[in-house]
């Protein structure tokens, strides 16, 4: 079910919800994980984003919706994304209504913050593949982790196949021994073969779900 607020926010700027963004939202609110493999500009990161989004506000009772639950990891492969990608997800929930916190931990984070965030995580975390890394040798960080329910790994196609994209699927692996409810989304435009992208990513011991995206635009 796609909640009231999350129809408004399309309604209000006047886009329609693609078929397969619904897809990506009623998969992850059965507890599947995937990739998202969608040319740029049609609404990927809503795609990830909406799905936690939506679970939140299906949800019920003030149990379900404890700030300690349902933490969000949001992985970029670059920090110049990073503050972008930050604001943009903030600004939608705020829209929407929620006080969710969306914090940065990349190397470019004051020390202040990031000790701040070795207390208690924000309900989204924006970071890279390095920082993950490091924080996952904190003891405090992997009691935190056990409340990550999701891990979103965007422009994909950025790090498979590199040194960066073994250490992420190796921080990925851990995240999953730390809590084995947690889904992992890929979201990226340019793949060769999205099949074999989507088993690097879910690990040879997790299945995983193909979303595709409309076909690329025909420029003349």
């Amino acid at each position: 079910m796609i909640p009231k607020a999350i129809t408004a926010y399309f309604g209000k700027r006047s886009w329609k919800i693609a078929p397969y963004q619904k897809k990506a939202w009623e998969a992850y609110s059965r507890g599947e994980s995937g990739l998202i493999h969608s040319p740029t500009g049609t609404g990927k990161s809503l795609a990830a984003w909406f799905g936690p989004v939506a679970e939140y506000l299906n949800k019920g009772s003030r149990e379900s919706k404890s700030p300690e639950e349902g933490k969000i990891l949001w992985i970029t492969p670059l920090r110049a994304l990073a503050v972008d990608t930050a604001q943009s997800l903030e600004m939608s929930v705020r829209e929407i209504g929620l006080d969710w916190e969306v914090g940065l931990r990349t190397g470019d984070t004051p020390s202040n913050i990031k000790a701040k965030q070795k207390k208690k995580l924000p309900r989204c975390l924006v970071t890279t593949p390095e920082s993950l890394s490091l924080a996952l040798s904190y003891e405090t960080f992997q009691r935190h982790f056990r409340a990550v329910d999701c891990v979103v790994v965007d422009e994909w196609h950025e790090l498979i196949s590199t040194k960066r994209g073994v250490q992420l699927e190796l921080c990925v692996a851990r995240l999953r021994k730390i809590n084995t409810r947690l889904r992992t989304w890929g979201l990226s435009a340019t793949l060769g073969d999205p099949n074999i992208a989507l088993k690097c990513l879910m690990g040879s011991a997790n299945a995983g779900r193909l979303i595709l995206g409309p076909p690329s635009k025909v420029y003349e």
